[in-house]
């Protein structure tokens, strides 16, 4: 055999050996490869179901996924081990005599079937504290009152009303479980119709029954039977039937936090520098016109929903113009949060720029930042231009003058 054939066989041995050895490792290394695959494509289809979740659950199931009212809560250790065909079925088809509505395409509903697996996937594997920051951020945080305290003083009134006792026991009901939707003292919300009402009253406690036991098809009123019991029932019956003698403010609407997160704060303050500052100063506190935002007094005073409110609104007859035209209402809550942020050191007394021409001219808002670098081509370009101006105003009166005396 000559040289030129040993050498052949020689390479043609270790690219084999080489190729074994490239097959093994891809071998061994498959499974984590798999692995590895199958996270990627999961965390983003949570990453989208979390997004659907915000836009079309959040206003039943909550900003985490605790459930509202009767809705059930979706972060659960019983849902997270249910299989997914059972959980797919429930979100495509929805569920019988309840508030959950069919979410697939085929079924009328508004998701494809991949859509409704991502949400699959959200339910089995999600971090739901994640979910509330996107729901947040993207401005579908649902800002009703999930749960309020009777008014004590009004509380005992009642106590004195025929079947005090039971009217009592229906207003603690109400206060924990049906404030989120019917609002506060029964009047109603967006989510759902009044209950302190004429013509509420007028239906026959069997009928009013009837409505809390079954729920209304078709509406986020689901039945109330397998999570009351029957005398609990026929308080809030009682109640309902009654609640024209019950003196308003039994049940008050409680203060409720505009949730925040580090994202939507951030938005807050870009907002507010861009156009509150020149009002209510670039700290918040004032000018000479205008209020100050940042001190106790008002942080201290007023709820995030009745700065939400004033914001979006106005105020008649002051320069507060109605920003609700101009701004979403997830910037006009990203501007309340960036305020409610002021409160914990939020000073007794403000200190206000003082009066003189426009906010913007004020000497404590033209303070140079000191971090900038000075640019000594413009300093030079505008020393340069004031000697010219200076040359050519010489100029012009030198010969102003040599003509004057000709």
């Amino acid at each position: 055999m000559n040289r030129t054939r040993r050498i052949e066989l020689i390479i043609g041995f270790v690219a084999a050996v080489a190729i074994l050895i490239g097959l093994g490792m891809a071998i061994v290394g498959e499974p984590a490869r798999i692995a590895t695959a199958e996270d990627e494509i999961l965390a983003t289809q949570i990453d989208d179901a979390t997004a659907i979740y915000a836009e079309q659950c959040s206003v039943c199931h909550g900003i985490e996924g605790e459930g509202i009212g009767s809705t059930p809560p979706l972060d659960s250790e019983a849902l997270s081990t249910t299989d997914s065909d059972t959980l797919f079925k429930t979100i495509a088809r929805g569920r019988f005599d309840t508030a959950m509505p069919a979410w697939s395409l085929a079924e009328g509903g508004v998701l494809s079937d991949y859509q409704v697996s991502e949400l699959v996937a959200l339910v089995q594997n999600g971090d739901w504290s994640t979910v509330a920051d996107r729901v947040v951020n993207l401005g579908y945080a649902p800002l009703v009152p999930f749960t309020a305290e009777p008014d004590p003083e009004i509380f005992s009134e009642i106590g004195l009303l025929p079947d005090g006792e039971s009217l009592q026991r229906a207003v603690t009901t109400y206060a924990a479980e049906c404030v989120a939707c019917h609002g506060a003292d029964g009047l109603g919300t967006t989510l759902a119709p009044a209950l302190n009402d004429p013509v509420v009253r007028a239906q026959t406690p069997d009928e009013i029954a009837r409505t809390i036991d079954l729920g209304v098809s078709g509406t986020l009123m689901a039945g109330w039977d397998g999570t009351l019991d029957e005398a609990t029932i026929d308080d809030l019956v009682t109640l309902i039937s009654r609640w024209d003698e019950v003196p308003d403010g039994a049940v008050p609407a409680p203060d409720v936090p505009i949730p925040t997160t580090e994202e939507s704060i951030a938005l807050g303050e870009s907002l507010y520098q861009a156009n509150c500052a020149t009002c209510h100063g670039v700290d918040g506190q004032g000018t000479g016109r205008i209020p100050a935002l940042n001190v106790e007094s008002f942080l201290l005073d007023t709820p995030d929903v009745a700065i939400e409110q004033i914001v979006t609104l106005g105020v008649a007859g002051t320069p507060m113009p109605a920003w609700g035209d101009r701004m979403t209402e997830a910037e006009i809550q990203a501007i309340v949060g960036y305020i409610r942020a002021w409160e914990p050191t939020a000073p007794a007394v403000a200190t206000p720029a003082p009066r003189g021409g426009p906010p913007w001219m004020q000497a404590d808002q033209l303070v140079l930042d000191e971090s900038e670098p000075t640019d000594w081509r413009a300093v030079t370009l505008i020393a340069l231009l004031l000697v010219a101006s200076s040359a050519f105003v010489a100029i012009g009166l030198s010969t102003f003058r040599r003509r004057s005396k000709e």
